[in-house]
């Protein structure tokens, strides 16, 4: 059940009728901790966009990937699609043969495989060997070709903060360009709290293309929704102190209310879950939690980067955390622990959320820290 989450659902829903009628919508940019439900909420926007008859590419970023090999993936596939519709065909071939000759300047053939377009190149468009320039005409060519058939492009990205800020400079010039053309194509991503602060280094107007949409833990009644409905679907219910230790224990984080929840529902003889089985299945939750959704995220640390979370976790507090007062906990200064802390962001284990601080990307991160790895 996807709880709490009305108001982006419908914020998305709008910008594409908008966008279908012609009419100017900020992109959507969902920011927010590990766990939280962005993904899943990234995955509805692009059903809202289907069901819209618009088409819709995703793309799941990492610290490989290549803005100009990925845009062009996700371009060819559209182009390929609304190749098929008649009315348009020839309006779309010409476009692939844009991006023929885009991915001949960019995407050299042995950057992961070469991407195979059946057309001739178009010189003259995208092959200037300006990435962002090009990757403008690219978009151009999407959203042009769509709106001539009378539909949009939705492309979805996860995790963008893993992006260069060079990288997300071409996205953000390309998205710049269709929109001042009035040309339906809509980016909807998503990442880590540091990425507004990453938007508006890589182009000072990102501001004006992105609505930024913080997503958070639920309050308590979306909480409550999101484990008594799918319960009581099922004849079954919760006891009300079971009820209120698993809101008191997931923090109203979802990720949570969805592990605490299976392994009470486990554990339960029913029809009623009880306090006491909600506490003996915490212990299952816990356990899952550590081996799976924590433990992926420290199993490639360094012994330095492992240091610096355990000092961080004991610090008071789930933080921010002083960058200073992290240092000084493990002896050294700021200057010698630059090089971890600059690590642990890249790997997207933790975020400065202003200068002088840091604070962990992971919910309840610094319990897991101090129960496992202390």
């Amino acid at each position: 059940m996807l709880a709490g989450r009305d108001a982006q659902l419908e914020d998305m829903s709008v910008a594409v009728q908008r966008m279908t009628l012609g009419r100017f919508e900020r992109s959507i940019l969902l920011t927010g901790l590990r766990g939280v439900g962005k993904t899943v909420l990234l995955n509805e926007f692009g059903m809202i966009a289907e069901r819209e008859g618009w088409i819709h590419e995703h793309l799941e970023a990492t610290d490989d990937t290549k803005i100009a090999k990925a845009m062009a993936t996700m371009a060819r596939r559209c182009l390929l699609e609304l190749s098929l519709r008649e009315r348009i065909k020839d309006r779309a071939v010409a476009g692939l043969r844009v991006l023929k000759a885009f991915v001949k300047i960019h995407v050299p053939a042995g950057d992961g495989g070469a991407l195979t377009i059946d057309v001739e190149p178009f010189a003259g468009l995208a092959d200037s060997g300006d990435l962002e320039r090009d990757i403008g005409d690219i978009f151009r060519e999407v959203g042009e070709t769509a709106r001539e058939a009378q539909t949009g492009v939705l492309f979805t990205i996860d995790e963008l903060q893993y992006l260069s800020s060079d990288e997300l400079s071409v996205l953000i010039v390309g998205l710049h360009r269709v929109s001042q053309l009035g040309l339906p194509l809509l980016v909807a991503g998503a990442g880590l709290p540091s990425l507004p602060g990453l938007a508006g280094e890589a182009r000072s107007y990102a501001e004006r293309l992105f609505s930024f949409i913080e997503i958070g833990s639920l309050k308590k009644d979306d909480a409550i929704a999101a484990v008594v409905e799918p319960v009581q679907a099922e004849g079954a219910d919760w006891e009300p102190l079971a009820l209120e230790k698993i809101l008191r224990d997931s923090e109203g984080y979802p990720y949570f209310l969805q592990e605490f929840g299976k392994q009470a529902w486990n554990v339960a003889e029913g029809p009623v879950i009880t306090a006491a089985e909600f506490d003996r299945s915490t212990v299952l939750a816990l356990d899952e939690l550590d081996t799976g959704f924590f433990r992926a995220r420290v199993d490639k640390t360094s012994d330095a980067e492992r240091n610096y979370l355990r000092a961080m976790a004991q610090l008071d507090g789930p933080g921010p955390y002083a960058s200073g007062e992290v240092a000084a906990s493990m002896g050294k200064t700021t200057g010698q622990v630059g090089p971890v802390r600059d690590s642990l962001i890249k790997r997207g284990l933790i975020f400065a959320p202003r200068h002088g601080q840091v604070a962990f990307t992971v919910p309840m991160f610094e319990q897991f820290i101090l129960r496992r790895l202390t």
